[in-house]
Parts: structure tokens; C-alpha cells; sequence
């Protein structure tokens, strides 16, 4: 069993504070393990009876008459009857409670918030589902559950976790991780064969097909060679428009801008990629285009490119990127303009690109993801733009250039990959 303790501590925080807990993430990242084995043994060891704990899987088909959000109700309040003892009830995927009419039609109501709402009012219970769908789930709760709703996003393992959990030496794990990744199962399989079918059948046999079934999708070879794309071009700026450019001149596939701007939220709202939006440092703005994708796990983006196209560089940014997610940070693709002269000696001005502004409450970070700074014209370029930047917020640069972490002389954070990734204070120290 892997501890997955930040996620735990989390559960154990929110007992009983009158929300329900909605423990989010993409399939097979451990969210059924969490709640219904470390979640579970906690409370066994609190002293909570097995009878006090109603634990339901809606992916069961042993199950699948509680799919109709009334049954689930009845089914629930049958078994916590009893308004003198306390229940914890624990409910896995739930989305599938929620019908593909709900989701088709915006201004439907969706009968299983009702439901869930209304465990709310029974004071004996206390409730915690899981989900792999961020819009049914996490964008509706400020209006579907009124402010009673208490999100836990849970991502695949990371470095920290997998490194702890492998029993590999330092280099290793992290060569082993920056190819095939963090999903959990993984740490159960030793060839790698073995790991290569198994995420490409996650990739192909479990996330497309579920967006493709669930959501009715008319152009299914469109999703798919989108997701090629997004796999293929991690930490590079993009929009709908030059994504349905490229399909249209690279594999002379037509498709208009919106059903790509559509097949885009549907990846991201079943969590295989999330979002880095542009924000203007100094202007202190967004920019509404171009933003940058980073897919979920670096293994299932590796293996969906057949491994063709291990670049490093890119590689470690995407797991940074992850990275900063787990630790509860918002992360944002940075730019900030820097006037220079030109080679003719006249001053100009162009925007410089700082790879993550990462926030948390009143803490921001600048972070620069630089694999090689050995060249002195390489460390300028990356350097440039954290210098700009002229708030006293910390400056970081994670390189694989680096032993030792040090701070040069404008106070700019050095440190290499490993030991950014092993410390969950490194962002502090």
C-alpha cells in the first residue's frame, strides 16, 4: 500500500464539517484506494465499526440499479436509519450517477446534486465521493451544492511519492518516473512491456472511450489526433485555431476551430490535461490566447507518442508543472515585456516568457524550467526574465546544471530537479 499522506490528512481535516467531500483526479490515480482502503482503515482505527461505514462503487455492476440518483437515496437512508449512531458514507465514481441527457443539456437539472444536497440535512451522516470528471463535479459545487461542497484534487503519485515507493536509487527512480510516469499500478509491474501496455490500454481503452461514450462525440478520430498534438507539443503556446490549422495542413484533417475549442474542454474536465493560462506580470492581466497543456502524467504522455519523442527538456517541465499542482498551487505561464537594444542600437520592447507563476494565498514563486544552463548564452536567456521581474516575491530556477541548491547574487533560487521535487519546502527554503 502507498501513502498517499497528503491526500489522508486531507479527509481527516474535513470530517464531519457539514460538506460533502468530493475527492477528484484522473482514472486509476488511487482516488478508490484513498477512500475505500486508507481512507477506511484510519476509521478502523479510530474505532469506527465496518457496520458504521457504507461504502458504495457506482462502477460496480453489482451496483447499477443505483445509478438512479432515487435508489441511491433510499439505498443511503436505509442503512443509516439509525439517528443515534454515526455513519461515514463513502460513494466511488460517482458521475456515473449522472445521465448523458443531464450532461448534453446545460440547463438540465442534474437529479444526483439534489440527492446529495439532501444528505446534507441528515445530521448522522457524513459523506464522501470520488469523480473523474471536473465540470460534474468541481466547477458546479459554488452552484449546485451552495457552498457545501469541499473539493480534494488528487493527482497520480509524484516523484516524492514514487521515489518512496520504488526502492530505486535517486537517479534511477527519477529516470524510471521521467519516462514511464507515476500512475499507481505501476509499481506492480517490472517489464517494460508490461508498463508500456498497460498505460497505452488506460490511454486508448479507458479515457478516450469513456470521453467518447460519454459526451457522444461525432469526430472521434479528431480527439484522438488532437490528443497526439497536445502530447506532442507539452509546454508549447497553442489555442484552438492554430491547433485546427496544424490538423488541417500537417494531417490534412478538417475540422473547425470550435469542435477543436470543444474536444479541448473534454480533456481537461476529464483531467488527461490541464491548462496554464497566460499572465501578464507587470500588467497584471490574462491574456484570453494562446495557452499552454500539460498532460496529467508523463508516462501516458510518453507512451501515447510511442516514445518517440523524449525530449527532456520538455519532459521535466511537464512534471514540474505537475509538481506545483500537487502542492495546491495555481499555475500560471508568465510574461513580462523587457526593453533591450537591437543589434542596430535602437531600444526595443518584447515580451519575455517566465515558465510558471505559481501562486498559493498571498506566496508567488517565478520559476524558470531550464534542463541545460551550462552555456553562458542559455543561462542569460532563462535568467533574463526572472531579473525583470521587480517584486520581492521568490525566484527560482530548477536545472539539471545544478549540484548543490545556492542563491546567486540576485537572489534567485538554483536548485536541480531531484531535490525540488523529494522536498515539499523547496519552494521555502
Amino acid at each position: 500500500m502507498i501513502e498517499r499522506k497528503r491526500y489522508l490528512e486531507k479527509l481527516i481535516r474535513k470530517q464531519w464539517n457539514g460538506r460533502i467531500k468530493i475527492v477528484t483526479g484522473i482514472k486509476r490515480c488511487g482516488k478508490s484506494t484513498l477512500l475505500f482502503e486508507i481512507f477506511k482503515d484510519y476509521l478502523y482505527k479510530q474505532g469506527v465499526h465496518d457496520s458504521n461505514i457504507i461504502s458504495i462503487a457506482l462502477d460496480d455492476d453489482l451496483n447499477s440499479s443505483l445509478l438512479d440518483p432515487g435508489k441511491l437515496s433510499s439505498f443511503v437512508r436505509e442503512r443509516t436509519s439509525d439517528k443515534d449512531q454515526k455513519y461515514y458514507v463513502l460513494i466511488d465514481e460517482i458521475q456515473y450517477a449522472i445521465s448523458k441527457e443531464e450532461l448534453r443539456d446545460k440547463d438540465a437539472p442534474v437529479r444526483l446534486y439534489g440527492v446529495l444536497n439532501c444528505f446534507l440535512r441528515l445530521k448522522n451522516i457524513d459523506v464522501y465521493v470520488t469523480g473523474s470528471n471536473s465540470k460534474m463535479l468541481a466547477s458546479d459545487i459554488a452552484t449546485e451544492f451552495r457552498g457545501r461542497g469541499d473539493v480534494v484534487k488528487m493527482y497520480p503519485l509524484s516523484f516524492a511519492e514514487f521515489y518512496a515507493a520504488a526502492g530505486l536509487e535517486k537517479q534511477d527512480a527519477y529516470n524510471e518516473y521521467s519516462m514511464y510516469g507515476g500512475m499507481p499500478y505501476l509499481l506492480s509491474l517490472r517489464l517494460d512491456d508490461d508498463k508500456t501496455e498497460y498505460l497505452s490500454d488506460l490511454f486508448n481503452e479507458i479515457y478516450l472511450k469513456d470521453i467518447e461514450d460519454r459526451y457522444t462525440i461525432a469526430l472521434p478520430s479528431v480527439l484522438r489526433s488532437l490528443t497526439d498534438d497536445l502530447c506532442s507539443s507539452v509546454g508549447s503556446l497553442t489555442n484552438a485555431s492554430k491547433i485546427a490549422r496544424t490538423l488541417q495542413s500537417a494531417r490534412h484533417i478538417h475540422v473547425d476551430a470550435e469542435t477543436i475549442a470543444t474536444y479541448l474542454n473534454y480533456l481537461t474536465e476529464s483531467f488527461l490535461f490541464s491548462k496554464a493560462k497566460r499572465y501578464d506580470v507587470k500588467g497584471k492581466k490574462y491574456f484570453e490566447y494562446p495557452s499552454k497543456y500539460y498532460c496529467a502524467d508523463i508516462g501516458l504522455r510518453n507512451i501515447r507518442l510511442g516514445l518517440r519523442q523524449q525530449e527532456e527538456t520538455h519532459i521535466m517541465e511537464n512534471i514540474i508543472y505537475n509538481e506545483l499542482l500537487c502542492r495546491g498551487l495555481l499555475v500560471d505561464v508568465g510574461v513580462i515585456p523587457i526593453t533591450e537594444k537591437n543589434s542596430e542600437g535602437k531600444w526595443t520592447q518584447k515580451n519575455c516568457e517566465i515558465d510558471f507563476v505559481a501562486t498559493r494565498g498571498s506566496k508567488k514563486y517565478y520559476i524558470q524550467s531550464a534542463f541545460n544552463m551550462d552555456e553562458p548564452e542559455k543561462s542569460q536567456k532563462e535568467l533574463r526574465p526572472l531579473r525583470a521581474v521587480r517584486d520581492s516575491f521568490r525566484k527560482i530556477v530548477i536545472s539539471k546544471s545544478y549540484g548543490k541548491s545556492w542563491f546567486d547574487d540576485d537572489g534567485i533560487l538554483r536548485i536541480n530537479p531531484t531535490d525540488f521535487l523529494l522536498d515539499p519546502e523547496s519552494l521555502d527554503r
